[in-house]
């Protein structure tokens, strides 16, 4: 592999960054009466979704697809990282307030 198209993807990823933080989080889909747990459980299966679609790029890049592109298995990758990081992030969160609540005295 050339300079030439590492340079190339590492511009494409740089500016993929860049768009994600600039663009406005995408809203989450609310139904009457949905409640927290069908929220989170709806968020894990994105991004169990978004780690085997990653997987999939990943062993047809491997198998040598010429359809599947090193660059788009990269963004499919960072993508499933970042989701990944995130919920596990919010677990924490969830964590830390459960444990708050149970000190609360009543």
């Amino acid at each position: 592999m050339s300079d030439i198209n590492i340079q190339n993807v590492l511009n494409q990823m740089r500016t993929m960054a860049a768009q994600a933080k600039s663009a406005p989080a995408a809203p989450v889909e609310q139904t009457q009466g949905a409640d927290f747990s069908s929220l989170l459980k709806q968020s894990v299966n994105t991004v169990n979704q978004t780690q085997k679609t990653a997987g999939k790029m990943s062993q047809a890049f491997q198998a040598g697809d010429p359809n599947v592109q090193l660059s788009d298995v990269m963004v499919a990758m960072q993508k499933s990282s970042v989701s990944f990081e995130a919920m596990k992030q919010v677990r924490g969160k969830l964590i830390e307030a459960y444990k708050e609540v149970m000190r609360m005295q009543v």
